[in-house]
């Protein structure tokens, strides 16, 4: 009885929780937002308007995130576009005592010694952007156009593991929608499904 009762009250409740962290659709117009960076700068997506815009969603200690920043392969994604003018937000979605979540001081520290190539490395403590961009996995990819518009939503790839020798052989659809969006061509697969470890949303 107690578990017909439980299950009866928790169900309307995740299925609330799985509603509102919906994602955008593509094709739409992408949430405006503003956050500090690691040193401290405000970013807002207004200022890239006219721009391609890569957001990532980012966990140091998730294994899927590892995977791709010790292999170095997040690093030469975000080398390779920045330089060609994409603008490429890393965002910590995750609450304060939560696994991933960083202060300043760690973001600086982390993004030294990864060497990575992001544009900036944004703190959401309290997760509002992640959960108006529907961010549910680490790493969880956007890519919004020079409209502003929603161009790609979801995996990094299309190997779901935590294995760096997947890479190599997987399809980087991330990659694949930058070429084609830079090419002006249409994004031939504009979603897919993120996969990595949940984003650890500060309770409501």
């Amino acid at each position: 009885m107690n578990m017909k009762i439980t299950l009866a009250v928790l169900t309307p409740m995740i299925a609330t929780a799985a509603f509102a962290l919906e994602p955008p659709a593509v094709g739409s117009a992408a949430p405006g937002f503003s956050l500090p960076d690691a040193k401290g700068q405000t970013h807002s997506l207004s200022q890239y308007k006219g721009k391609y815009v890569v957001l990532e969603w980012f966990n140091p200690e998730c294994p899927f995130v590892k995977k791709h920043y010790g292999s170095g392969n997040m690093q030469k994604l975000q080398d390779q576009y920045t330089s060609k003018g994409v603008v490429w937000l890393t965002i910590d979605s995750n609450a304060p005592g939560t696994e991933g979540n960083i202060t300043p001081e760690q973001a600086q520290k982390i993004s030294a010694s990864w060497k990575t190539h992001e544009t900036a490395l944004l703190l959401d403590p309290e997760g509002k952007v992640g959960r108006a961009f529907g961010a549910k996995n680490t790493p969880n990819m956007v890519i919004i156009n020079p409209d502003g518009k929603i161009a790609y939503e979801g995996a990094i790839d299309s190997k779901a593991s935590p294995n760096p020798a997947d890479i190599p052989s997987s399809t980087n659809y991330v990659k694949a929608a930058l070429d084609e969006s830079l090419a002006g061509k249409s994004v031939s697969t504009p979603q897919t499904k993120p996969y990595g470890c949940s984003v650890k949303y500060k309770s409501s």
